[in-house]
């Protein structure tokens, strides 16, 4: 039986994406089994262009070439439909949005940034856990084609570090790195696994680089860049040989990818990664922010 889903915020690229994926047979990666059916856009941002500027032309693309019905608030979309996307672009609205639709016990996915905050991010995951609402959050490279052929394919052993490397722009509104960082964080902790004890920033104009240390004394590095290659990577050094991966190699686009293990965990109501998991990438990303103020090591 085919699965109605519910938007909520209108305002990300990602929806237009995942619609695209899911509600065009004729797109060459499509998705069966779930539709997009309702969406609540939301209020824009008015500090945040990438908000203002896209609300109104995403809810016109889903109402009109998809037929997605427009819903007047957070709450209705939980209440129609089977699983929700919570994609308002601005992360500081997302404790107010998720409590509004977390309540229905309906799996969520909510996309980048989780949040802003290790505060809000466990503020949220109480929540769900108290709701018993199955709960995913991550960013699209953390299971692009490239993470996830590297990471079925241990024939050169486990794994002893991992560099990766991704655009870094920051958005002033966005708390610095967890605009961007989420995804070469996401990338490299999946890597890596749990265990992350400390995060160095090393910060120029044009980058910022991120040394990481694991409690069993492995090392996992990312390189933040600004004005170079727009394009995401890295190395995963493993006992008998290294992975070199690239996103620009991959033949899926990695919207594609991450859909397809969103709709299992709408399908079954199982994450994918634990609650700890996601929380560990918050407190990364709240270190790193530390680091960059100071320079120094800062445990997570």
């Amino acid at each position: 039986m085919e699965m109605k889903l519910g938007i909520v915020g209108l305002d990300s690229s990602h929806v237009s994406a995942f619609t695209h994926l899911l509600n065009d047979p004729q797109d060459p990666f499509h998705l069966e089994g779930a539709r997009v059916a309702w969406a609540y856009p939301g209020v824009p941002s008015m500090d945040f262009d990438f908000s203002y500027n896209r609300l109104d032309g995403y809810t016109r693309e889903l109402r009109d070439e998809f037929g997605v019905e427009m819903l007047d608030s957070e709450e209705a979309v939980a209440e129609m439909a089977d699983a929700i996307f919570l994609e308002q672009v601005d992360s500081r609205k997302r404790v107010e949005q998720f409590s509004k639709i977390v309540t229905f016990g309906k799996p969520i996915f909510v996309d980048k940034a989780f949040a802003l905050n290790t505060a809000d991010a466990a503020q949220m995951i109480g929540l769900a856990q108290r709701y018993k609402t199955p709960l995913m959050s991550c960013s699209a490279l953390r299971y692009c084609q490239g993470m996830n052929v590297a990471m079925a394919d241990d024939s050169s052993g486990s794994i002893l570090g991992a560099d990766f490397f991704g655009p870094m722009p920051i958005q002033p509104t966005q708390n610095q790195f967890f605009w961007y960082g989420v995804h070469t964080a996401d990338m490299l902790l999946r890597a890596m696994g749990r265990g992350c004890e400390s995060v160095r920033v090393t910060h120029t104009e044009h980058h910022d680089q991120m040394t990481a240390l694991w409690k069993d004394g492995r090392i996992g590095t990312i390189r933040g860049v600004r004005g170079g290659a727009n394009c995401f990577g890295g190395v995963i050094h493993r006992e008998k040989g290294s992975q070199y991966l690239n996103s620009e190699n991959d033949e899926i686009p990695y919207y594609a990818s991450l859909l397809a293990v969103i709709l299992s965990m709408f399908q079954t109501g199982t994450q994918p990664d634990s609650n700890e998991e996601l929380m560990e990438v918050m407190r990364f990303l709240e270190a790193a922010n530390q680091s960059l103020k100071d320079g120094r090591a800062v445990r997570l």
